[in-house]
């Protein structure tokens, strides 16, 4: 089967879309993020939760990754490769403009909606994860801007299909997803 890659701003639904594609189909999922803290991991850094990146030592890691573009050059190319073998549902923030490969999905969210699923996940009031997405949404977009020249957030043109997730359950995106490979004929 062909990849399936899930890209969206963050809280958008990606990672809870991936989980549920991944199980009904029965392949593998994984994401940048799950990369990028292996390789925190391996720097040493301490993983916590998946509000980890919010933590001081996931602000850190993330200011340590700006200096060194590497960071995200080897997760995208450990991500390439895993999208070229098939059979895996990848969310990542790039993958969709540096792979020839793969159904690619935009999940589009609205900064408030995905406000209020970051502060119910995390479990952190509203007006700090009002905070967190401001910042993280300027700095994913400034990063693959400088890395790759991707316009991210806006740049539509590599996916298969968009979906908005304000008003959808993670089980309904997945079902819309799954059915927008077999209406490509991909199995």
């Amino acid at each position: 089967m062909e990849s399936i890659i899930l890209c969206g701003m963050p809280a958008s639904g990606k990672t809870t879309a991936a989980q549920i594609i991944a199980k009904r189909l029965r392949i593998k999922a994984m994401g940048g993020t799950d990369i990028l803290k292996q390789m925190a991991k391996e720097r040493g850094y301490k993983m916590t939760g998946d509000d980890w990146w919010d933590t001081e030592e996931g602000v850190k890691f993330l200011k340590e990754r700006e200096t060194n573009p590497n960071f995200d050059r080897e997760t995208d190319r450990r991500l390439l490769k895993l999208i070229a073998k098939g059979n895996v549902v990848v969310t990542s923030y790039t993958a969709p403009w540096l792979s020839k490969k793969g159904f690619k999905c935009w999940l589009n969210a609205s900064a408030q909606k995905r406000a209020q699923r970051m502060a119910k996940r995390d479990g952190i009031p509203i007006s700090k994860s009002i905070r967190s997405t401001r910042i993280r949404d300027r700095e994913n977009r400034k990063l693959y801007k400088k890395l790759y020249k991707i316009d991210f957030g806006h740049d539509m043109k590599p996916f298969d299909l968009v979906i908005g997730t304000d008003n959808l359950t993670s089980a309904r995106v997945a079902t819309l997803i799954i059915k927008g490979l077999k209406s490509k004929g991909i199995k």
